[in-house]
């Protein structure tokens, strides 16, 4: 049997990452990054587009990345959070909220799992410059904890619980993510 020696392009991106680190990304190209990430999904984007809250902080100032996931945290004797996993949910739900998310974020790259419609990223994620990043595989929460150096903040959290609040994440070596769109 032969073996498969073909190398995957492999890219580590400073968060905030702007149009320019995104422009030679290939499909399939393997990412790693470091810097801060945001999570957001339904509820965080019921606050901020649906009810018209404000956000907890200048968005586009804090992270530029934006990962649709449910934490795996507890909380420290010091009121500290540790965060062992986090898993990746499906993004394509979310597509109704991206034009407005885009546009009040500053976001240039989602990550998720399962992908988008092709129109979702030829209509909402061409004219944002954004991409979207897909976890590989299952079972990789803890893997891609292991890139969680520390919670910087959460918000909304007695709110809507763990997987729903805001959560900004420093992350280092945060990956392996493929580049889906």
């Amino acid at each position: 049997m032969a073996s498969n020696t073909a190398k995957l392009d492999t890219v580590r991106l400073k968060i905030p990452v702007g149009t320019e680190d995104l422009a030679d990304l290939k499909i399939g190209t393997v990412v790693y990054l470091d810097g801060l990430i945001m999570t957001g999904r339904e509820g965080v984007y019921q606050r901020l587009l649906g009810d018209g809250m404000a956000p907890p902080d200048d968005l586009k100032r804090i992270a530029n990345v934006n990962f649709h996931c449910s934490p795996a945290a507890s909380v420290n004797r010091d009121g500290s959070f540790n965060m062992g996993a986090v898993t990746a949910t499906a993004s394509f739900r979310f597509a109704k909220w991206l034009p407005k998310w885009f546009e009040l974020s500053g976001c240039k790259i989602i990550i998720g799992k399962g992908g988008m419609s092709e129109a979702d990223y030829k209509n909402i994620f061409v004219p944002a410059g954004a991409i979207y990043l897909t976890t590989v595989g299952y079972g990789t929460g803890a893997l891609l904890g292991r890139g969680i150096k520390r919670v910087q903040a959460v918000h909304w959290l007695e709110d809507l619980g763990i997987a729903q609040a805001m959560w900004l994440l420093e992350v280092e070596n945060f990956g392996p993510l493929l580049v889906e769109s």
